[in-house]
């Protein structure tokens, strides 16, 4: 099958093994150099956080922090040199970011110990002196706001541990990623909803898919941009903008990225005001595909995964899942495909996920079912 994209359409499952082979795809500056690589920084994504505007029980994020610290235990997924980006999208006044550290050593911005950033701005760090790190460390970041900051941006749940003052926490504060040097393959950014987020998988395990799924590819990173609740088409004031809304800021703006992998569209069926018209959904999938191209970017894309069980489940959306599930998998729409629907469902009763798989509520898997997933993705389309 031919391609309109970058890569050439395929099925991406573990057990298919379709032979799809990517075309080279022209970078932003593909008239001075032709090579899909031309232009790229040397900086790349090893660590993402997207981020969302704290709500009234958001305690901490709301009132913000005066004279606070924030410290963050990320778990890179390449290593190399470091430098740090903060982001304030949804802020509405300057914050000061600093004193920082990372891995123990003094961070610089424009050689200085502080710095502002803007609100609905982006503040990325000097090169981390004497600091460099190895693929899937740990990075610790303590960054000091002396505030006061007034409500803070950010990211509510990362399935890992933090902490505010000493007070452990599950969010991450005005960090957005972690960049680095060492980079020597494809580079990922998995747009994604509560699922790709680590819903379902302990706290700490690193046990998410887009976790798993950087284990299979060495020397590559995978940043991962999930939001519970996120939706293709429609904001949220918990769940924040829609993949559409947030796809330039949050993907878009990360440097040396190659590839988008979309894993949206079950909110849009059960979460309220639910989603009925399949043709909405894929018209979604369809836009970010466009801006991805636009960008030089190789786009793929999952099918919806069962979630019969969960508390809004009703087989009118069942059908409505497979009718869109049946349009992503003909190749027409992503330029390549994952089957997570296939991966993870109960071949005995395909509206549900296989019970193996199923963290108990019937819509997020456990981490055998986030390995399920990882495993879908055919790396072929993604090097």
């Amino acid at each position: 099958m031919s391609g309109r994209g970058p890569a050439r359409r395929g099925v991406l499952t573990a057990a298919a093994g379709l032979a799809a082979v990517a075309a080279t795809a022209p970078g932003p500056q593909a008239v001075a150099a032709p090579s899909r690589d031309a232009g790229r920084s040397r900086w790349t994504t090893s660590w993402a956080a997207a981020q969302t505007a704290p709500t009234a029980t958001d305690t901490v994020a709301s009132a913000g922090l005066t004279d606070g610290t924030f410290t963050a235990a990320v778990r890179l997924s390449a290593g190399g040199q470091v430098r740090l980006r903060y982001g304030h999208a949804f802020g509405t006044v300057p914050v000061l970011v600093g004193p920082v550290t990372a891995g123990g050593q003094a961070v610089t911005f424009g050689g200085q110990p502080q710095a502002w950033i803007a609100a609905g701005a982006s503040l990325t760090s000097d090169p981390v002196a004497g600091l460099r790190t190895t693929e899937a460390a740990r990075l610790t970041v303590e960054t000091r706001l002396p505030g006061p900051t007034g409500p803070l941006s950010f990211h509510r749940n990362t399935h890992a541990s933090h902490s505010v003052d000493g007070v452990r926490t599950t969010s991450v504060f005005l960090l957005t990623g972690v960049e680095v040097t060492g980079v020597h393959g494809p580079v990922i950014a998995v747009l994604g909803d509560s699922i790709a987020e680590g819903v379902g998988t302990p706290d700490d395990a690193d046990l998410r898919w887009p976790d798993q799924l950087a284990r299979r590819l060495p020397g590559s990173a995978v940043a991962n941009l999930g939001i519970s609740g996120n939706r293709v088409l429609l904001n949220d004031a918990r769940f924040g903008p829609s993949g559409q809304a947030r796809f330039d800021r949050d993907v878009l703006s990360l440097p040396g990225l190659r590839t988008v992998f979309v894993h949206l569209g079950v909110n849009d069926l059960q979460q309220p005001p639910g989603q009925t018209d399949p043709a909405l959904v894929l018209a979604g999938y369809r836009q970010l595909v466009l801006r991805g191209r636009g960008a030089g970017l190789r786009v793929v894309g999952a099918t919806v995964t069962p979630f019969e069980g969960w508390v809004r489940w009703a087989p009118g959306l069942e059908a409505v899942r497979q009718r869109i599930n049946a349009a992503v998998r003909t190749g027409r729409v992503f330029d390549a495909v994952a089957d997570f629907d296939a991966a993870v469902r109960d071949p005995d009763r395909p509206s549900r996920m296989l019970p193996a798989y199923d963290s108990g509520d019937g819509l997020h898997p456990n981490p055998s079912g986030h390995a399920a997933l990882a495993a879908a993705v055919d790396r072929r389309h993604l090097l």
